[in-house]
């Protein structure tokens, strides 16, 4: 897939960005972490090969918070309303942008669920895209 664009933002309207990058897997992820994060039975990410980001509006209202034992798990939010926010990584040339936070189209359809076997028994169960048990190999 080639390089799209990726505009969004929070619920409240104070944080904007606009990120461009290859989408390469769009996750529904199970684990507990993400189910805590989001307050839902999964998190839905997009992992991209990241070109740019920019933070339009409101970067100064970005709050973080990394597990410190956690090797892959860290969240972006709005410190105004709380929601999920992109985490981006320049100088590691990726980016996760939370599904939900976008406003422009999705240019990827699901490609997998994730830490399957640490879902909960009353998350959606739909087995049209490829399932792991844990990580995509």
């Amino acid at each position: 897939m080639s390089s799209a664009i990726f505009q969004g933002s929070c619920l409240c309207g104070s944080i904007k960005y606009e990120i461009i990058g290859e989408p390469r897997v769009f996750n529904h992820c199970y684990c507990s972490r993400c189910r805590k994060s989001s307050g839902t039975g999964h998190a839905s990410n997009i992992i991209l090969a990241l070109e740019s980001a920019e933070w339009t509006e409101g970067e100064d209202l970005l709050g973080s918070f990394r597990i410190p034992d956690a090797e892959r798990f860290s969240t972006a939010f709005c410190t105004q309303c709380g929601s999920q926010m992109p985490r981006v990584r320049p100088d590691l040339g990726f980016g996760v942008i939370p599904a939900g936070s976008l406003d422009s189209d999705v240019p990827i359809q699901p490609t997998d669920r994730i830490m399957w076997n640490s879902r909960t028994d009353w998350a959606c169960d739909n087995r049209k895209i490829p399932t792991w048990d844990e990580y995509r190999e």
